[in-house]
């Protein structure tokens, strides 16, 4: 069984791109553990000196979605990868902004989710410590974005452009070929087409 971490901010189309492989992968029986770890964009993009988002209220509109991703994570797993796939199209292929607790409640309450102990789970700001957590850990490995790969001892950032197909199978063997290439190579830093794909 390959065994990975692979970071996510709902806000990223390159993270939903690869998150929708993992959630196909998995769905269609792949042998992956995966963790799922939030990250979140709007570290990077503070004001120097200021407090970290996740302590910071000012930022809670931006951590809504990823802090209510979180809460279905750990307290409704049975509902995350619904979830985790709900709000990645919203965003990106509804253009639902997410930055409301009204808008996650839309995208996630049809699926099941109970939205009042994510409320509540919420307004604890357990998801923050957990997203304050994640993100610290992601730092140590020097992270810059998402979607990143945690495997083993090593941190690999890939930007995949194409979602999945209605061929599952081609999803586990893109991820096989990720994972196997970045446990096998870590010497190898960079690898880059230098045009995009037609």
């Amino acid at each position: 069984m390959k065994s990975f971490e692979v970071s996510f901010d709902y806000r990223c189309p390159f993270a939903k791109n690869i998150h929708l492989h993992v959630i196909t992968a998995l769905r269609a029986g792949a042998e992956f553990d995966v963790v799922f770890a939030p990250w979140t964009l709007s570290q990077g993009h503070r004001v120097e000196g200021s407090a970290d988002v996740w302590d910071n209220p000012d930022y809670d509109e931006d951590l809504v979605a990823l802090a209510a991703g979180v809460s279905v994570r750990d307290l409704q797993p049975h509902l995350f990868l619904d979830a985790h796939e709900a709000l990645f199209r919203a965003r990106h292929e509804r253009a639902i902004r997410l930055n409301t607790f009204e808008e996650v409640t839309h995208v996630l309450e049809p699926l099941g989710v109970d939205m009042a102990a994510v409320a509540q789970d919420i307004s604890s700001r357990r998801p923050h410590q957990v997203i304050a957590q994640s993100h610290q850990r992601y730092s140590n490995f020097e992270a810059f974005g998402v979607p990143t790969f945690i495997v083993g001892q090593d941190a690999t950032f890939v930007r995949y452009m194409k979602p999945p197909s209605d061929d599952a199978q081609a999803s586990i063997d893109l991820l096989d070929s990720l994972v196997n290439l970045m446990a096998s190579q870590p010497e190898l830093n960079e690898f880059k087409h230098t045009k995009l794909p037609h």
